[in-house]
């Protein structure tokens, strides 16, 4: 889990590092949409198709420091941060600006360059 919320958020600081790891942990939980099947972080982390493409980078295939496994720890203990609190999704839009919905998901927020979406309370209820 360090080593991906590296992968897909290194540029965006720890506090980047620790909504993405939210994210990680939402699709754990969650029991709706792709995510019904989804058990595990080891699940979450090698879901395909859906999964998420900091898989391929290579800073997920090298060791993860310290600091990096101390911010996974934090989000399996349930530290979340908002905009990620309820996201099942995340992408980073370049030079554009984050879509009102993305997979038909409302826009939560964002944090530097990561666009947050979560489902709808209704759907996802162990989410909220």
């Amino acid at each position: 889990m360090a080593r991906l919320m590296r992968a897909e958020a290194l540029a965006e600081g720890n506090l980047g590092m620790l909504m993405v790891g939210n994210v990680i942990v939402n699709r754990a939980i969650a029991t709706c949409y792709t995510f019904k099947n989804i058990r595990s972080i080891y699940d979450v982390i090698y879901q395909s198709p859906g999964g998420f493409s900091g898989i391929n980078s290579s800073l997920f295939n090298g060791a993860s420091t310290t600091k990096e496994k101390e911010l996974a720890k934090r989000c399996l203990k349930g530290e979340y941060y908002y905009p990620a609190t309820h996201a099942l999704w995340f992408y980073a839009p370049g030079t554009s600006s984050c879509k009102a919905s993305w997979y038909e998901q409302p826009f939560s927020g964002s944090y530097k360059n990561h666009c947050f979406y979560r489902p709808d309370s209704g759907v996802c209820q162990e989410l909220y």
